[in-house]
């Protein structure tokens, strides 16, 4: 009996990938549906891949929110759970991919890899990469390879973890970058490639997710008087950008310190790679001196990754000792067995066989 061909859903959101110019707005604008975006990569109907495909969203990656992504991670769920199709694509604005891939991870808890993908150059540009890293992202989804790594990045033909990859250059087509870890592995001939494995994956239990939850991101600079702290009293939670380890003026450590005990605060770094530290400090506004007085160590966790793992939290109702344990785990620097929730094997379903 012939072996069932490879099927991929692929939901489009819009952004530069799905973008065009000439409708009089003077510049790009998202225009193309799923099924344009498809029919314009070469190569994929040799793959003999079976692509579903469905226009989810038609936005720029900053006009996407949490409940958009919350709505489609049930999509995927939904989609996934029955084993329908061995993968789920995502078409989106790069703006907000390191975002989104790390949203979705936490809440995909099936075995079928969801991939992100994007492009730099709009389709009316030469050199255009939506339609190379379209086909690599469909290469990956469907691959029993991928099966068990959650979130990924493919872009470039590199293969990216969601909680590891950062957007690193506002227009360089080689902008997506995993600076703490390496990408994960490549996609070579149209397959993936990969290098390593996660230990573990992470997730929250989707169902639990259903609170709203505000959560901001201060960044410390240079000569910092606290000033754009004020309306931080009102958030549900604030990550907090240092120096360097995670340190920050002298002159914020007191109001941290306050706000700290009314809400979760973390601590990260602004540099975007490497940990916060604990102890390595101890002079006022160090690390070592803030994480005594109440704010949460991020670990390896850099301030965007923070702030939708620390919303999800929340969202998902989860007190400060669950927050401190999650980012424990998430962070790297804490042992993985303390999540909260289940933690799941990312080996594929055929290397247990």
């Amino acid at each position: 009996m012939a072996e069932k061909p490879a099927s991929v859903l692929m939901l489009s959101l819009g952004g530069t990938i799905a973008m065009t110019t000439g409708n009089g707005a003077g510049g790009a604008v998202p225009t193309l549906t799923a099924e344009e975006l498809i029919a314009a990569v070469p190569g994929l109907a040799d793959t003999g891949i079976s692509v579903e495909v469905q226009a989810f969203r038609q936005l720029p990656g900053a006009s996407l929110g949490f409940d958009d992504l919350t709505e489609l991670a049930t999509l995927i769920c939904d989609s996934t759970a029955s084993g329908a199709v061995d993968g789920v694509v995502i078409s989106q604005d790069t703006d907000t991919i390191e975002e989104t891939a790390y949203l979705l991870d936490l809440l995909h808890r099936g075995s079928a890899p969801i991939v992100v993908t994007g492009a730099m150059r709009n389709p009316t540009l030469a050199g255009a990469d939506g339609p190379a890293n379209i086909l690599a992202a469909i290469c990956t989804a469907a691959s029993r390879t991928s099966h068990g790594l959650g979130a990924l990045v493919v872009f470039a033909d590199e293969i990216h973890a969601a909680q590891a990859v950062r957007k690193t250059h506002s227009t360089s087509g080689a902008t997506f970058q995993s600076p703490n870890t390496g990408p994960l592995g490549h996609v070579v001939e149209g397959m993936p490639r990969l290098l390593s494995r996660p230990p573990h994956r992470l997730t929250v239990p989707l169902k639990m997710v259903t609170r709203a939850a505000r959560v901001g991101l201060y960044t410390a600079t240079l000569g910092d008087d606290g000033t754009l702290l004020a309306g931080a009293a009102d958030l549900d939670g604030l990550v907090v950008a240092g120096f360097g380890v995670g340190h920050v003026p002298q002159r914020l450590v007191e109001k941290l310190a306050t706000l700290a005990a009314r809400i979760p605060l973390v601590l990260t770094s602004r540099t975007g790679a490497g940990p916060v530290l604990k102890s390595t400090y101890a002079f006022p506004g160090s690390e070592g001196d803030l994480q005594q007085r109440g704010p949460i160590g991020a670990g390896f966790l850099d301030p965007y990754k923070a702030r939708i793992l620390l919303h999800t939290l929340l969202a998902a109702g989860a007190d400060r000792a669950t927050i401190v344990a999650a980012f424990a785990a998430a962070g790297g620097t804490g042992d993985a067995v303390r999540w909260p929730w289940p933690i799941l094997d990312p080996q594929p379903e055929m290397l247990h066989a």
